[in-house]
């Protein structure tokens, strides 16, 4: 039972990431503001192999920054 929810957020988590880089790709943003919004998407996939539940929480707070229109500061 514990596999199968994980495998189950596992599928979230992937598509959600895929989402996040189609939405982050589409944006219309300064070259630094995207390469911030992609590292921290780099983030997530990192922590993704190790808490996956971890990077969830991330990826929510990500994508609710990105419907909020809140950015990272570009380089």
């Amino acid at each position: 039972m514990e596999r199968d929810s994980q495998l189950k957020l596992y599928g979230q988590v992937a598509d959600q990431l895929k989402e996040a880089h189609s939405r982050v790709r589409a944006l219309q943003v300064p070259e630094g503001v995207r390469m911030a919004l992609n590292r921290k998407l780099l983030v997530v996939t990192a922590a993704a192999k190790h808490d996956l539940p971890d990077a969830a929480r991330r990826l929510d707070r990500l994508m609710k920054d990105l419907d909020e229109g809140r950015f990272p500061e570009g380089d």
